[in-house]
């Protein structure tokens, strides 16, 4: 197999004639990386949105996903025929759609930004075999920092995110902060695009996605609504450390999904983080914006992390972690099932799992809480969540998906201790006391009040019968018990604890 690092190397000054932009999971067309240089290299500029079916062919075809995705490309295309140019939309193998592209318009080179998933480096790595001697340069887009751009005093990848953000934000501040967090404008050099005659978009349909166009819930999609969101955004940054918690609050920039294909750029982001930052007086606290880009360094972290680290692709971070000994067996199928359903029996869990399955989205705590549950109330393989969450997930991302279940569950790069065990109650009472988010998904439990409604097993019979709720019935009984559950825990992770863990 070619190397893609000699292929995919910086862009020397030689103009190209004729030039094809490849979208993956960048689907805009302002600040972006590769539609910059292809531009800028070339007199004659082609762009491509490929289908890929090798991607598509698992997902069930109401996903989602695919309808925000479908969505975007169909704004990408009308924001690039505004600017002079045009999107060709293809549906099939990318490897082959690519190279017949490549071939059919007489291409010189290809541009595209970086995708640090394995099978995108395995299918890029594919198309450079197949367009040879022809190049594909590609561009870091989606981070600030990748690979080993950060790096710790000793030259090693960090495995701790606190040393790693701060040699982050030292290397941002420092005398590159400029080049880092650069904006790549693409209007200068409009008049190189393509000529190309158009070309009818397929139907969600003729893709294999029929029920997607059907959905009852449809995610804001494209550029336009990304930039909504962080414009919506922006009076509540300040409080976001104060807010960030609370599930029926509106505390987050409800950005992740827009980060994840592309139709905000991260580095706009993070320079209107330290705009805002600039615009503060000294007497208003920074916290809020301290903590959004710290939310913004992680998924930077979990990048780097997945490159240093590709075994926790299905293994743990911690190679020791891969020894404990889950639960088995039609019990542990069956508690699974009853977690996936929402039918735990504990309200904040099944709240989470209900806003997941009937939305794609889940607010970041409850990630956290339902994790934890799953791993160390119910005892099992914290890889089953993550598969669960890949499918479920608007925003799903491999990088910061892995991070935060092996997090969770211990098994990860700077991971909560075995021994921290999220109790669901008292996290139900702490970051819902009002019961309003548990409520708006389990309106059976809505007539309990808001000290009731955390643990309704524990209500009195009166008080459950003035709510018409039969436990078991009505909503299920716990399907565990969390302190006996957490002894459990403690004992499966004592054993093959990680080396200096106490």
């Amino acid at each position: 197999m070619l190397s893609l690092s000699v292929s995919m190397s910086r862009v020397s000054d030689k103009t190209y004639a004729r030039s094809l932009v490849w979208f993956r999971r960048d689907l805009r067309c302002f600040d972006h990386a590769a539609l910059y240089h292809a531009l800028l290299q070339s007199q004659w500029v082609a762009c491509v949105f490929v289908f890929d079916k090798a991607i598509l062919a698992p997902l069930p075809n109401d996903d989602r996903r695919v309808k925000f995705i479908y969505d975007s490309v169909k704004e990408l295309s009308a924001a690039l025929t505004s600017l002079g140019g045009s999107l060709l939309v293809v549906v099939g193998d990318a490897v082959e759609e690519l190279t017949k592209l490549v071939d059919s318009l007489q291409i010189d080179a290809v541009f595209t930004n970086h995708d640090y998933e394995p099978y995108a480096i395995a299918r890029d790595a594919n198309v450079v075999a197949r367009i040879a001697p022809r190049p594909l340069h590609s561009f870091k887009d989606q981070v600030i920092f990748e690979k080993s751009e950060v790096l710790s005093q000793a030259g090693t990848p960090f495995s701790v995110f606190t040393p790693y953000k701060n040699a982050w934000l030292k290397k941002l501040l420092g005398a590159g902060g400029d080049f880092y967090c650069r904006s790549y404008p693409i209007e200068p050099y409009a008049n190189h695009f393509a000529e190309l005659p158009a070309l009818k978009m397929p139907t969600l349909a003729e893709i294999g996605f029929p029920a997607c166009a059907d959905l009852d819930v449809k995610i804001p999609s494209g550029m336009a609504a990304g930039a909504r969101l962080l414009e919506d955004f922006l009076p509540r940054l300040s409080r976001y450390d104060q807010t960030r918690n609370f599930p029926a609050v509106k505390g987050p920039s409800y950005l992740s999904v827009h980060l994840r294909f592309g139709t905000v750029s991260v580095r706009h982001l993070v320079r209107t983080a330290f705009d805002q930052l600039r615009g503060l007086s000294t007497a208003v606290p920074t916290t809020g914006i301290d903590v959004w880009l710290s939310e913004l360094i992680w998924r930077d972290f979990y990048f780097m992390i997945l490159h240093h680290h590709p075994h926790v692709v299905g293994a743990a971070f911690k190679p020791a972690y891969d020894a404990i000994v889950w639960e088995q067996g039609p019990e542990a199928d069956a508690l699974f099932q009853a977690w996936c359903e929402g039918k735990t029996g504990y309200p904040l869990v099944d709240a989470a799992m209900c806003q997941l399955n009937q939305t794609g989205y889940m607010h970041n705590r409850l990630r956290m809480v339902t994790a934890c549950f799953l791993v160390k109330d119910l005892g099992i393989d914290w890889r089953w969540g993550e598969a669960y969450f890949a499918v479920k997930l608007n925003d799903f991302d491999l990088a910061a998906n892995n991070g935060g279940w092996q997090w969770a569950a211990s098994t990860g790069c700077d991971a909560q201790p075995y021994f921290r065990i999220f109790n669901p109650i008292t996290q139900s009472e702490k970051f819902d006391a009002d019961g309003k988010f548990i409520k708006k998904y389990l309106p059976q439990l809505a007539k309990l009040n808001k000290k009731e409604i955390h643990a309704p097993w524990l209500c009195p019979p009166l008080s459950l019968a003035a709510a018409e709720i039969r436990l078991g019935q009505d909503y299920p009984l716990p399907i565990v018990d969390h302190a006996s559950a957490r002894e459990r825990t403690l004992r499966r992770f004592s054993v093959v604890k990680a080396p200096n863990e106490e």
